[in-house]
């Protein structure tokens, strides 16, 4: 069968991995896993995925989770050009050093405000109105080490061009984008960076990778975004907990 890549746009991993991919001209099978529907535990999916998440890469007979691994694959398996993963081993440690801190404090952060404005009350529940303030707060903070460690004076996170540490960022800020907060608001080091991603990956396979979140805010005022399928509600449950 070759590489497939099991994926949903509207999560911010799934659409770096299609965004590595389409980039770089790796040919591959999008095989579509709705997660409103709740396709990630489905019978089938859990066949090939046990721990039910997406991305999900599928090689032949080599299953491969989590995004980062699969982007590192990826670089790896099809040669990318090597500012996306140096092989320098100082430069390569930066792109690590980010990563690492990225599933900390970014990971889990910008993707809360979509949880809150539309798909808890898709499942008829709401989330605290303190974990909504202190989750803004936690982006601010998040936002302000980026700036200031990260990024400083450079065109980019890790250095003079693209890596993988800044695709993985680009998506997280592109999900409280969609949902309309203004995340570069006295920030311009930051809005020039997004500029500058977006400028390198193209506007064209931006606009493609972006266009189911940045319809998000329409659909849920038009009530188009479907119910969750019921087997979709406990892990649902269990992500809305997990909000500090």
């Amino acid at each position: 069968m070759g590489l497939e890549l099991y994926l949903d746009l509207l999560s911010q991993p799934c659409r770096a991995v299609y965004i590595f991919a389409k980039k770089n001209r790796i040919p591959f099978e999008l095989r579509a896993v709705d997660l409103l529907k709740g396709e990630q535990v489905s019978k089938h999916f859990s066949k090939l995925n046990s721990l039910q998440k997406i991305p999900t890469l599928k090689d032949d007979d080599f299953v491969l989770t989590e995004s980062t691994a699969i982007l590192i694959y990826l670089s790896q398996k099809y040669h990318t050009d090597d500012h996306w993963y140096p092989a320098e081993l100082q430069a390569r440690a930066r792109v690590h050093e980010y990563l690492g801190w990225h599933a900390d404090f970014i990971r889990g952060t910008f993707g809360v405000m979509l949880w809150t404005k539309v798909l808890a009350p898709l499942i008829g529940t709401q989330v605290p109105e303190e974990k909504v303030c202190r989750n803004r707060t936690a982006i601010d903070e998040a936002l302000d080490k980026l700036n200031a460690r990260f990024l400083g004076n450079k065109p980019f996170l890790t250095g003079q061009q693209v890596t993988l540490a800044d695709l993985m960022a680009l998506e997280e800020m592109m999900q409280p984008f969609a949902l309309g907060l203004d995340l570069y608001e006295g920030r311009p080091q930051l809005a020039s960076w997004h500029k500058r991603v977006e400028t390198f990956l193209g506007a064209e396979l931006c606009e493609e990778a972006h266009r189911s979140i940045m319809s998000i805010l329409e659909w849920n005022a038009s009530k188009t975004i479907p119910t969750p399928a019921p087997e979709a509600h406990p892990n649902m449950l269990k992500r809305l907990s997990r909000i500090p």
